[in-house]
C-alpha cells in the first residue's frame, strides 16, 4: 500500500478546515517563519481538493485551462512542485509579498516561481499527443482504420514476389517437331517420343537435354548402342522456337512470349522496371503526400494499382506489360509509405512500435497468401488479374478513411483539424471532450506548430538542416545495406533446389520470428539498438559463410536463412524508425527518400553478385560488410523510444532530440509524482 503523505494544503482547504491538520493557512507564515509540522510526526492523507482555476474558471486537465498563463494547474497536477502535488486548493495559489516577493509560499517561505512560468506556453511536440489521447488515445477508430488501410499491405508482397510465378522458367528445348512437347497431349508419347528427342537434341553434361540447341539434321545413328556421345555434330540455335514442360505452370510470360535462351535478359526486364518503378514512386508521391495529404494519395495509389495490375493481365505482349508493371511498382510504393505514415501519425506514442509491427507482420503473412494463391491459381494471367482485383475494393473504402489531423495542423489548417478530431472523439465515445475543443483551444496548444511551419520544405531540407543532415545520411546507409544485402541473399536462397512454392513459404516463416524479436527489442530496448543488432548479426552471418566448407549446406543454408531474417527486421525496424526521426512537415519525404535508396541497394545488389563468377568470395565479402557499416552508423542517430513525434524543422536543428533518455526519465519521474494519492472519500486514513 503506499503511504499518505503529511497533508500540507494552504489556506482555504476544504478537505482540511482544521489548520492544525493541514498546515498553515494563509498569512500565518511570514518572511523567515517555520511551518508547523503535524505533532508526533502523524501523517495524514493528501488534500483532495481539485478546484476551478481562478484565471479561467477551467477545471484541472482542461486544454483551456492549460493553454492560459497563471494557471495552478496544468496537465493534470504535474506543473505544480513537488511539496504542492496533491493538495491544490480551490483558489488561487497562495502569495505573500515577502522582501517585495510575491512568490508563492512553500515549506521554506517564498520559492522561485519558475514551476508557474515553465509550463504557461504549451510544448510543442506533446501538444498534438495530448490531443490525440483526449479523443480517445488508440480507440475504436484507430483500430477500424488501421484494419482497413492493413489490408492491403497483405496483397502488397503478392506483387513485389509476384515474377517468382508468373515468370517462372519452366524445362524447355527446342522444336524439333510441329505440335511436339515435352510431355502433354499434343506431343509424342512412349519410346518414340524419347527417341525423337536424342535424335533431335544433344545432352549435357548432366545427362538433360540442351535447353537451346537442337541439331541441323536428326541423328538417328544416336539411338545405336555402340555410339557414346554427340560430340562434332553440328548444331544450331533454336530456329522453330522451344517447347515447354507445362506439367507444373501451365503458361508463364516466359512460355507465352520466349523470354528463354538469347532472349532470357528479357525476362528480367519487366522487374527491373517494377522496381524502378517502385523507387520513382516513392520519390513523387512522398512529397505529394506531405502537400496532398495522406489520404488522397492513399486513395490514388489504391486505382491506379487496380486499374494498372488489371492492364498487366490483358498485355498483348511484353512491351506493354513492362511499362503497366512499372506503374504498379509506383503506386505499390505511395501505398507502402503512405499505410505506415497515416497509422503512425494516429496512434499514440506508447502503441507506435506495435502498429509498425502489425503492419510488417502483414506483409510477411501476405507472402504465405501467395503462396496459396500461386498453387491454386498456375496461369499467370488469372494469377495477376487475382491479385489486381481486391484494389478495386480497396479504392472503394479509401474514401472513408480519415484525413492525418497531425498533417492538418502541421499546415495550420486548424478548421479542418478540429473537424477530424471531434469526428474521431465521437467515434470514440470522447462526444465531450471532442466538444471541448475549439480553434482558440488549437491554436494554444499548436501555437509553436503553426509559427515554425509558414514556410514551404523539400528534399533539400534533408541536407540543409545540420541535425537533418547527420540523420539523412545514416538513415540513407541504413536502407540501402538493408535492402543490398536482403536482395543479394534472395538470389542465393533460390538454389535450394527444391520446389519453388517450398522456398517461397521458407521466405515468408523466417520473417515471423525475426520480426517477434524485432518488435520485443523496438518496444523495449529502443529503436537504435533493434536497428543496430539486425544489421550487424547480418553482416556478421553473411561473412561467416566464407568459413564454412560448401559440403555443409545445411550449416550454410541456416546462416543464409539467419541473415535474411536480420535484415527483415532491419526493414520493420527501419520504417517505424524513420518515420520518428524526421519531422511531420517532412516525414513523407524523408519515408521516399529512403525507400529510394533501397530501391538503389536492389539494383546494384544483382551487380555484385556477378562479381563472383571471377571471386566466389567477393559477393559475401561485400554482402556482409555493407550492413556492418550501416549499423555503426545507427550509432550515431538519436533514440526515439518514448519520445514525441518532431513536428517541425527548427526542432530538429536546435538539437531539441538530444538527449532523450534523460528526456524520458524525466518525463517517468514526472508521471509518478502526478500520480494522485489517497483521499478520505476512498478508503482508510493513514495513521
Amino acid at each position: 500500500m503506499r503511504p499518505y503523505k503529511t497533508c500540507k494544503g494552504l489556506g482555504g482547504c476544504r478537505s482540511f478546515p482544521n489548520p492544525s491538520d493541514r498546515g498553515p493557512a494563509s498569512g500565518e507564515v511570514g518572511e523567515g517563519a517555520s511551518r508547523p509540522r503535524h505533532s508526533q510526526g502523524v501523517k495524514r492523507p493528501a488534500c483532495p481538493c481539485r478546484g476551478a482555476c481562478p484565471t479561467c474558471g477551467e477545471g484541472p486537465g482542461s486544454l483551456r485551462r492549460e493553454s492560459r498563463g497563471g494557471c495552478d494547474v496544468q496537465r493534470g497536477a504535474r506543473s505544480l512542485p513537488p511539496y504542492l502535488r496533491g493538495a491544490s486548493s480551490a483558489r488561487a495559489l497562495p502569495t505573500r509579498r515577502a522582501g517585495g516577493s510575491g512568490r508563492p509560499l512553500g515549506p521554506r517561505g517564498p520559492q522561485p516561481d519558475t514551476h508557474l512560468r515553465r509550463r504557461t506556453s504549451t510544448s510543442g511536440p506533446m501538444a498534438f499527443a495530448e490531443l490525440l489521447e483526449r479523443v480517445g488515445g488508440t480507440g475504436r477508430f484507430q483500430w477500424i482504420q488501421a484494419t482497413l488501410v492493413i489490408l492491403p499491405v497483405l496483397l502488397l508482397a503478392s506483387h513485389n514476389t509476384l515474377q517468382n510465378f508468373t515468370a517462372a522458367v519452366p524445362p524447355h528445348r527446342c522444336w524439333f517437331l510441329p505440335g511436339a512437347n515435352l510431355s502433354g497431349p499434343d506431343g509424342p508419347d512412349g519410346p518414340d517420343a524419347e527417341a525423337q528427342l536424342r535424335a533431335w537434341v544433344p545432352w549435357d553434361d548432366q545427362g538433360k537435354p540442351e535447353s537451346c540447341r537442337r541439331f541441323r539434321e536428326p541423328q538417328w545413328g544416336l539411338l545405336l548402342t555402340n555410339v557414346s556421345g554427340d560430340a562434332g555434330l553440328a548444331t544450331e540455335p533454336c530456329p522453330d522456337g522451344w517447347a515447354y514442360d507445362r506439367s507444373m505452370f501451365p503458361s508463364t510470360i516466359v512460355t507465352e512470349w520466349d523470354l528463354v535462351c538469347s532472349h532470357r535478359a528479357l525476362r528480367q526486364l519487366g522487374q527491373s522496371l517494377y522496381m524502378a518503378g517502385v523507387l520513382l514512386g516513392a520519390v513523387v508521391f512522398g512529397n505529394l503526400a506531405d502537400r496532398l495529404g495522406r489520404r488522397k494519395v492513399l486513395i490514388w495509389g489504391y486505382l491506379q494499382t487496380a486499374v494498372s495490375g488489371t492492364c498487366s493481365a490483358f498485355s498483348p505482349n511484353l512491351a506493354t506489360y513492362c511499362i503497366f508493371r512499372f506503374l504498379t511498382g509506383m503506386s505499390l510504393a505511395s501505398i507502402a509509405l503512405n499505410s505506415m505514415t497515416l497509422n503512425l501519425e494516429w496512434t499514440p506514442v506508447h502503441r507506435r512500435a506495435v502498429m509498425g509491427t502489425v503492419i510488417s507482420y502483414s506483409y510477411s503473412l501476405g507472402q504465405f497468401l501467395l503462396v496459396g494463391l500461386a498453387y491454386a491459381v498456375r496461369p499467370w494471367r488469372w494469377l495477376q488479374l487475382l491479385v489486381s482485383l481486391p484494389f478495386y475494393a480497396f479504392f472503394f473504402y479509401s474514401w472513408f478513411f480519415i484525413e492525418s489531423a497531425r498533417w492538418h495542423a502541421s499546415g495550420g489548417r486548424l478548421d479542418l483539424t478540429l473537424k477530424i478530431l471531434r469526428k474521431v472523439a465521437r467515434i470514440n465515445g470522447k462526444r465531450e471532450e471532442g466538444e471541448k475543443l475549439s480553434i482558440e483551444v488549437l491554436q494554444a496548444s499548436l501555437q509553436k506548430e503553426l509559427s515554425m511551419n509558414k514556410a514551404k520544405h523539400s528534399t533539400l531540407e534533408l541536407v540543409r538542416v545540420p541535425q537533418l543532415r547527420k540523420i539523412f545520411i545514416c538513415l540513407s546507409l541504413v536502407w540501402f545495406a538493408t535492402s543490398f544485402a536482403y536482395y543479394g541473399l534472395v538470389m542465393d536462397l533460390q538454389n535450394f533446389g527444391v520446389s519453388i512454392y517450398l522456398v517461397q513459404i521458407i521466405f515468408g516463416a523466417v520473417d515471423l520470428p525475426a520480426k517477434l524479436v524485432s518488435f520485443l527489442v523496438t518496444n523495449y530496448m529502443g529503436r537504435r539498438t533493434a536497428q543496430m543488432a539486425s544489421l550487424l548479426l547480418a553482416g556478421v552471418s553473411i561473412l561467416a559463410n566464407m568459413f564454412v566448407p560448401k559440403a555443409l549446406m545445411n550449416l550454410r543454408t541456416f546462416l543464409a536463412v539467419l541473415g535474411k531474417g536480420c535484415l527483415a527486421a532491419s526493414f520493420s525496424c527501419a520504417f517505424l524508425y524513420t518515420g520518428e526521426l524526421y519531422p511531420t512537415v517532412i516525414r513523407q519525404t524523408g519515408l521516399g527518400v529512403g525507400s529510394t535508396t533501397a530501391r538503389v541497394g536492389g539494383i546494384v545488389s544483382p551487380l555484385v553478385s556477378m562479381a563472383g563468377e571471377l571471386y566466389p568470395s567477393l559477393p559475401l565479402v561485400i554482402y556482409g560488410t555493407v550492413p556492418i557499416v550501416a549499423g555503426i552508423a545507427t550509432f550515431f542517430l538519436p533514440e526515439t523510444l518514448n519520445v514525441p513525434l518532431p513536428d517541425t524543422m527548427e526542432e530538429m536543428e536546435s538539437g531539441r532530440r538530444k538527449g532523450g533518455r534523460r528526456r524520458r526519465q524525466q518525463q517517468q519521474q514526472e508521471q509518478l509524482q502526478a500520480i494522485p494519492l489517497k483521499t478520505p472519500e476512498q478508503g482508510k486514513f493513514g495513521i
